[in-house]
């Protein structure tokens, strides 16, 4: 059992660069803890994800850190010209001497989609397009590619990756069918929905894996949002407070829209609602345990990733939960 790190980088009611300094400071303490990976969102034009630009968030954490290997989840590769995105994937993996973890997608907001300029009933297509050309850039000497949306003619590839063939690939899924591809390709993947939405997912991906005889080790991880203080009340009274801030980050920019988001319906009002969907947990170091053994024996996961900084949570209480999470909570899934 591993566990790594989820974050969108919701804006948290401080300065802008206080904001990212403080999430810089906690990278160095889930290095500490001991946690596997951090996994951050790519967003625009909403306070949900102030690292518009995750690499250059990314390459600042490459040089805090020790261990702890970091990645975007996901790049949202159509919004990339794909050369940028293979020159920015060796320079952070070989700033961090091998660390990166690679997320890619295509990104499902179609307001952000248009702040770029982007046509969101052609972006499917086009993410398919630019993640060949990612995994063709990465290793050739030369890239010539001619698609419908990309070209290339012999431009020559000066910069690789320390891990070959390419960093790690991660995917998020949300429903059994999208499991196939990541399961025929070895791609870990992150699943954010309720226990009995994701044990489908992950049989399927395990039954592709086996139908096709694969047998590389991937990483099927479950999001949770995660608070650990030194009782109950005191974790719940942090979740009741910072949950709703970071939900209005969720939604801030669907609700400028007039719409909601597809997936509405898992982030209820309050964090009570939220952890009755038994998405979210906020306790004790033992009432944390005992729900992570209980997601996942129900999920068939191998790969825990709590958001452990979301909404208005001050430094001190998400140190405190990421101090107790890595002393008092990973140990019992060693």
């Amino acid at each position: 059992m591993k566990f790594g790190v989820f974050d969108h980088l919701d804006n948290a009611g401080v300065p802008l660069g206080e904001l990212y300094a403080n999430r810089l400071t906690l990278a160095g303490a889930y290095d500490r803890a001991g946690m596997h990976a951090y996994h951050l969102a790519e967003h625009h034009a909403t306070p949900l994800g102030c690292a518009a630009s995750p690499g250059l968030f990314l390459a600042a954490l490459a040089q805090r850190t020790a261990k702890l290997r970091f990645g975007p989840m996901v790049y949202l590769v159509p919004f990339y010209h794909p050369l940028r995105l293979i020159e920015e994937v060796c320079m952070l993996d070989q700033l961090s001497n091998g660390r990166l973890e690679l997320g890619v997608g295509r990104g499902v907001s179609p307001f952000e989609t248009a702040a770029y300029g982007l046509d969101f009933a052609q972006t499917q297509a086009m993410y398919h397009e630019a993640f060949q050309v990612l995994l063709k850039g990465l290793t050739a000497d030369e890239l010539s590619f001619d698609g419908k949306f990309y070209r290339f003619d012999r431009v020559p590839m000066l910069l690789r990756p320390v891990q070959q063939p390419h960093p790690p690939l991660w995917y998020g899924v949300s429903l059994p069918e999208n499991a196939d591809w990541p399961a025929a390709n070895d791609v870990n993947v992150i699943a954010l929905a309720p226990p009995h939405l994701v044990r489908p997912i992950f049989d399927r991906y395990r039954s592709t894996q086996a139908k096709l005889g694969k047998t590389a080790q991937t990483l099927l991880g479950i999001g949770r949002h995660v608070i650990v203080a030194d009782t109950d009340a005191e974790a719940e009274a942090i979740a009741r407070r910072a949950y709703p801030h970071w939900r209005a980050s969720f939604f801030w920019l669907f609700k400028r829209n007039n719409s909601q988001p597809r997936v509405a319906a898992l982030y209820p009002e309050t964090f009570d609602g939220v952890a009755a969907l038994n998405t979210a947990v906020a306790g004790s170091p033992q009432t944390v345990r005992n729900f992570i053994a209980a997601d996942i024996a129900a999920t068939g996961a191998n790969y825990f990733v709590p958001w452990l900084a979301f909404g208005d949570m001050t430094m001190p209480e998400t140190l405190r939960s990421v101090e107790l999470f890595g002393r008092e909570v990973m140990p019992a899934f060693a």
